[in-house]
């Protein structure tokens, strides 16, 4: 914290402009050593101002730039900052960066100016964490819900449930201390109508955060069916491109082809399968092995029917393979003269049935109302709802919770009030690990080695 920072903050490519930041106690300084004013310096500026300029490198001028000052602790780092902005050429950017490093600053690691922030106090944890997921967001839900966490939203509501946490072990020590002043008598009872909506808020959480990542990364959607049902007409129609070959000739897809879409704010992450089916053939066998496979890590399963076709005993192996997961069956060819009607595949599973055609797009607007009906996609990361998409918080709030309901089994077994203790303050810090108020060095430095440099 004590080093002067330095880094390309617009990544190393071509464009309109380029932005070189420089941040920590010498900023100003370094930023005197290499913008050169036509009158005052960077370090009698007011904070938040532009002022026009151009870069030496020594005495040999480099680009014409404005350099932005921000001074602590109303920056990004919350330390003292210089932006520069250049024209947008990687060779303007690194010799403006390297000039910066021959006046005192050094180059930034991975993530360090979101670091700092961390460090200085005006970032929690989740919302430094936000930054980077939101700089990584491949659809509007994902947008959306890692800027509501920046702006606080995770780490607003997590704070309120570790006061709720606090008070109660407040009161047990301070009853344990003072035993003639504060009574402990009742208290069981009174804790367990506290612990109930406590569980049932770290329970909400968890189970918008299941539906909160999937959807952030994109749903993982395998097409099944068995060879010529239309499973690859279909991934061309999502796709909108000729992304597989489709033949009259079974077999032809003999491996996984994947391709993203996007589906209104979500993005399904679409996988089409080799046809399943008993075969002789060793390679087929394989791509078969493989569509079992890709079905069984999936997140949502769209299996193809050929209606024009009498349902066999490899689509009835296909069906089976559904029951227990989130899918939708597609009665598909129904452009075609039917031989298996709607009643006949929902007599055989429990998945909801889509009259459908890949060659005419029939039936594509109700499979997409059923996906975002299926997943709550329209609900979830809306509203005053705390949505939960990063895998660490959700392993923090899975271990509160159970440290909750280890409590609750305590009062239940009429256990001494310092049993409850261990168990609260547990809770208490594994929800604090969220906010980085209990995590080591270690985890923050893993955490921050992800960000991309400049950041």
């Amino acid at each position: 914290m004590a080093d002067t920072i330095a880094a390309i903050a617009s990544g190393l490519a071509h464009g309109g402009i380029g932005i070189v930041r420089v941040s920590g106690e010498q900023a100003l300084a370094v930023g005197d050593a290499v913008v050169r004013l036509k009158k005052g310096s960077l370090a009698e500026t007011r904070s938040h101002t532009a002022r026009y300029g151009f870069v030496y490198d020594g005495e040999k001028p480099v680009d014409e730039v404005i350099a932005l000052v921000m001074r602590a602790p109303h920056s990004y780092t919350g330390e003292d900052t210089v932006e520069i902005q250049c024209h947008g050429g990687p060779l303007i950017m690194r010799r403006i960066l390297e000039a910066t490093l021959k006046n005192g600053a050094r180059l930034a690691e991975p993530g360090e100016f979101t670091k700092r922030a961390f460090l200085s106090g005006r970032l929690d944890l989740s919302q430094a964490e936000a930054v980077m997921e939101l700089i990584q967001s491949q659809n509007e839900f994902a947008r959306r819900a890692s800027l509501e966490q920046l702006k606080g939203s995770v780490g607003e509501k997590i704070r309120e449930l570790r006061g709720r946490i606090l008070h109660q072990l407040a009161f047990i020590e301070a009853a344990l201390d003072d035993p003639e002043h504060i009574s402990l008598e009742g208290y069981p009872q009174q804790l367990e109508q506290e612990l109930e909506p406590l569980i049932g808020e770290v329970r909400q959480l968890l189970k918008g955060a299941e539906r909160g990542k999937i959807l952030s990364d994109g749903i993982r959607t395998v097409i099944l069916g068995r060879p010529n049902a239309g499973k690859s007409s279909l991934l061309n129609l999502l796709t909108g491109e000729e992304r597989a070959i489709v033949t009259e000739i079974p077999g032809t897809t003999r491996d996984t082809l994947e391709e993203s879409v996007q589906l209104g704010e979500i993005s399904l992450r679409l996988v089409d399968t080799a046809g399943i089916r008993d075969t002789e053939d060793q390679v087929e066998k394989i791509g078969v092995e493989r569509a079992r496979r890709q079905a069984e890590q999936a997140d949502l399963l769209l299996c193809v029917v050929d209606s024009s076709r009498p349902l066999n005993g490899d689509d009835r192996q296909i069906l089976e393979l559904l029951e227990g997961r989130r899918a939708l069956v597609l009665l598909n060819k129904s452009d075609l003269p039917p031989v298996v009607a709607p009643e006949e595949l929902a007599a055989l599973v429990s998945a909801p049935v889509i009259l459908f055609s890949a060659r005419e797009g029939t039936g594509r607007r109700e499979l997409e109302q059923r996906i975002l009906q299926m997943f709550d996609a329209g609900e979830i990361g809306k509203g005053e709802q705390v949505t939960i998409t990063n895998l660490r918080h959700r392993e923090a709030l899975e271990q509160a919770l159970n440290s909750l309901l280890l409590v609750r089994e305590s009062v239940g077994q009429g256990l001494p009030e310092d049993f409850f203790t261990i168990d609260l303050m547990e809770a208490y810090r594994q929800l604090g690990l969220i906010l980085g108020e209990e995590v080591g060095e270690d985890l923050v430095n893993e955490i921050f080695s992800k960000f991309c440099m400049g950041k």
